[in-house]
């Protein structure tokens, strides 16, 4: 089995600064990409940014600028910095990894149990 387990979620005002850390373990032969995604009440779950083993990421238009993900290959952790953070901001933030399983050809998803980010004065 492969777990992920996220850290970091908290309260913050409006303009603050959070870092979330994501760290998977278990049968993990090796990972491709890492993501976190949120899912705020009453919305769909969202791609929020992506990073690949070589370090190349993405971003949702709606951070971008204001958060930087990045990845520990040798800790199977991945990190999202965010910045300036708004009021939409708010919701559970999971992290996804993309594995490769020992003893295994294919790759699986992975989820995390999802760690809170509310921004609030």
């Amino acid at each position: 089995q492969v777990q992920l387990v996220e850290s970091g979620g908290g309260l913050v005002q409006p303009g603050g600064s959070l870092r979330l850390s994501c760290a998977a373990s278990g049968s993990i032969l090796s990972i491709n990409h890492m993501g976190w995604y949120r899912q705020a009440p009453g919305k769909q779950r969202e791609l929020v940014a992506v990073i690949t083993s070589g370090g190349s990421a993405d971003y949702a238009d709606s951070v971008k600028g204001r958060c930087t993900i990045s990845r520990d290959n040798a800790k199977n952790t991945v990190y999202l910095q965010m910045n300036s953070l708004k009021p939409e901001d708010t919701a559970v933030y999971y992290c996804n990894a993309h594995y490769r399983r020992l003893g295994s050809p294919l790759y699986a998803n992975a989820w995390g149990q999802g760690t809170l980010v509310t921004v609030s004065a």
